[in-house]
């Protein structure tokens, strides 16, 4: 089944190993996806990685990003620094589901160390087809009123 969503992934060198798991696993179930790295789990920092996904989703060349580390943390903090970015950091469904429906979350962040890859898989394809519920835009405006005023 081919999906049309067009995504981007990345990771440091802690999420690696996870990562390709989780890579092959949403290709064989036919995703699209462009991988940005990194290539090893003996380099990649964080902070470079999120900023080339989160700049591609914030430019609109992809709809939805994913981010992974140790523990996901740097991932969201490096992620949310681009402007029009709302990365969420999850470790479980029901958050994962809630950062779409009520925060218009575009880029999904987790840790490695934090999940197993089932989980982690399910969590992913629930929040990637999760809908933004369109009753908190008085919250996310006063967001991108904060953005304005940096």
């Amino acid at each position: 089944m081919e999906q049309q969503l067009k995504l981007i992934m990345g990771c440091d060198l802690a999420a690696y190993d996870f990562k390709c798991e989780i890579l092959k696993a949403m290709r064989a179930n036919g995703y699209n996806i462009t991988d940005v790295g990194c290539n090893s789990s003996k380099e990649g920092l964080y902070a470079p990685i999120a900023k080339k996904v989160a700049d591609a989703v914030a430019s609109g060349e992809y709809e939805y990003g994913i981010l992974i580390c140790g523990t996901g943390q740097g991932m969201a903090m490096a992620a949310n620094k681009v402007k029009g970015i709302k990365a969420a950091l999850c470790y479980d469904i029901f958050p994962a589901v809630m950062a779409k429906e009520h925060n218009n979350s575009n880029i999904l962040c987790t840790g490695a160390w934090m999940m197993e890859v089932p989980k982690a898989l399910k969590m992913i394809e629930t929040w990637l087809f999760a809908k933004y519920a369109g009753n908190h835009d008085e919250g996310l405006g006063l967001l991108d009123e904060y953005e304005r005023e940096r």
